[in-house]
């Protein structure tokens, strides 16, 4: 019984098989800064839930720096941490000149609390407790916004996506794309006709995995190239990628 196993084993050899790609398709990156652990693994479990990936700061000094040495699409802050107060924690953050959309999350229900955080920059805030729904609707139409989109519908040319239902559609038909596209597209859909570092769409793919195969994104974007034409992605050597309509019919 051995041989023919062998000779099996031999006339499959030559098949090469596709990498499966396993990675959820990542809506969209968030910090949370949150010093009560139970109410954070619970935002950061829902907010997983809607497909977003989650950072997660315990006290203002980590908050500060990741916000002002990581890549999000926004954050959530509140304002009575250990360390470090969340007021100084977006100011310092606004003072880098770091254009994160923020969304305050906490206690503290009075108008001079509210006043006191628009002021140092907050983009939205909201007072505890708060349901995970209302806070997924508000953080996805603080990035359209950020971006300058008001609806949830966007589009590039004949290309929809549909931030609310994280779906897209290429001359009215369903468009089929593995998890790495659907990361890649998602972000260049946001920005669209605007150049989009590099670095920016790594971090989105690979959610800062130090490892991963620089080479892998021209890959993903020739593949998209094909899936989405005629709009076009166009590339600027050594800085990022454009996704834009024009010329398209």
């Amino acid at each position: 019984m051995r041989a023919p196993m062998q000779a099996e084993r031999k006339r499959s050899s030559p098949v090469k098989l596709e990498p499966i790609e396993l990675a959820p398709r990542v809506e969209m990156k968030i910090l949370l800064v949150e010093d009560d652990k139970a109410l954070a693994d619970a935002i950061a479990a829902g907010l997983r839930g809607e497909r977003f990936s989650v950072d997660v700061a315990r006290n203002g000094e980590d908050g500060r720096h990741l916000g002002e040495t990581g890549l999000y699409d926004a954050a959530i802050l509140d304002l009575g941490l250990p360390k470090l107060d969340g007021t100084s924690v977006l100011k310092s953050w606004r003072a880098a000149e770091r254009p994160i959309p923020v969304l305050v999350l906490t206690a503290r229900d009075g108008w001079s609390d509210k006043v006191e955080g628009f002021k140092a920059g907050a983009d939205d805030y909201l007072v505890k407790p708060v349901r995970i729904e209302e806070l997924v609707m508000r953080l996805r139409a603080l990035v359209r916004r950020a971006h300058g989109h008001a609806a949830s519908r966007i589009s590039c040319g004949p290309l929809l996506f549909d931030s609310g239902l994280g779906v897209f559609e290429l001359d009215g038909l369903p468009l089929k794309l593995t998890a790495f596209e659907w990361r890649v597209l998602s972000c260049l859909v946001m920005r669209k006709e605007s150049l989009v570092p590099r670095a920016d769409l790594m971090e989105r793919v690979y959610d800062g995995d130090a490892d991963a195969d620089p080479n892998s994104m021209e890959v993903i974007i020739a593949r998209l190239r094909k899936k989405i034409a005629p709009v076009r992605i166009e590339a600027t050597r050594g800085l990022g990628y454009r996704l834009t309509s024009e010329g398209a019919t």
